[in-house]
């Protein structure tokens, strides 16, 4: 349904792309997760397929058709989700909703039942600049689901929510996903990507590393690791260890002769140790 092709973008000023040489395709009724730290590249891209940033060198293709020549009919098929709140905060929650939702020409939720699926039904009709943060991020996520969206881009979507929240709005992704909306998920949360992305994709430094399902990921690039818990000076520290590597190994074995050991597991390679593995870098 949307393809990605030799996608570019730089920026005013800088020298490196901030997106460079970038290529995917998601089906319809996919949730596609891009996966890296701050500053990879992840809201670019999203920015540049939702046309909020033009489109310098590459081809995005909806339904084969190019984003050059997409009209306001498509954009009524969009919900998107910013990491930063961008609300009116003079108005309610309601108000921000029932406003949003007056901009699209096609079938709406009603306000209120979305805020109720998102656990701000009873502050409907407080002001949104009363709102903590947590608040904000789940009144963003329920202006992109208003208008009944059939393509989705969210920014990390459960930035700033308790355990009990992310849950609930991590059900709606999936609700959604199954409802047969396509997904365009950019977060460096790898629990939520391994639990509900189709694909995932690893973007560093504005270049796509690996893409596959997350299961195929940790087949081709995971190894099983060793966690250790051991004292240092009356104080514990935790390492990883993989054992497919010499360096790893020549460690753990310095550990285990020296040290007083508490714990130690073997365990399955996450998506944020195989993101490591291949970049060097963690997700934070």
């Amino acid at each position: 349904m949307i393809q990605v092709k030799n996608l570019y973008h730089k920026y005013p000023n800088k020298e490196a792309y901030a997106v460079n040489d970038i290529s995917f395709e998601i089906n319809k009724g996919e949730i596609m997760g891009f996966l890296g730290p701050s500053g990879a590249g992840k809201s670019t891209v999203q920015n540049i397929m939702t046309g909020l940033l033009p489109l310098q060198k590459g081809q995005i293709l909806y339904e084969g058709t190019s984003i050059k020549n997409l009209d306001k009919n498509f954009y009524n098929r969009l919900g998107v989700s910013f990491e930063l709140p961008n609300l009116y905060e003079k108005l309610t929650g309601f108000e921000n909703l029932k406003y949003y939702a007056g901009l699209y020409e096609r079938e709406t939720e009603d306000p209120l039942k979305v805020l109720d699926m998102v656990g701000l039904a009873e502050a409907a009709h407080k002001r949104a600049g009363s709102y903590s943060k947590g608040m904000k991020n789940r009144l963003v996520f329920a202006r992109s689901i208003v208008t009944k969206p059939e393509i989705m881009f969210l920014d990390e979507p459960l930035s700033g929510l308790d355990p009990t929240t992310g849950k609930r709005i991590k059900e709606i992704i999936e609700a959604k996903r199954d409802e047969g909306n396509t997904i365009f998920l950019t977060t460096h949360n790898m629990f939520l990507a391994e639990e509900i992305c189709d694909n995932v994709a690893f973007i560093n430094e504005g270049r796509l590393i690996a893409i596959d399902t997350p299961k195929n990921l940790k087949l081709q690039y995971g190894s099983h690791s060793i966690k250790v818990e051991y004292r240092v000076e009356n104080q514990v520290k935790t390492e990883i260890f993989f054992i497919e590597k010499e360096e790893d190994n020549k460690k753990l074995q310095q550990v285990i002769n020296n040290k007083e050991i508490i714990t130690m597991h073997s365990q399955e390679a996450t998506l944020e140790q195989i993101f490591i593995k291949l970049t060097g870098r963690g997700l934070s």
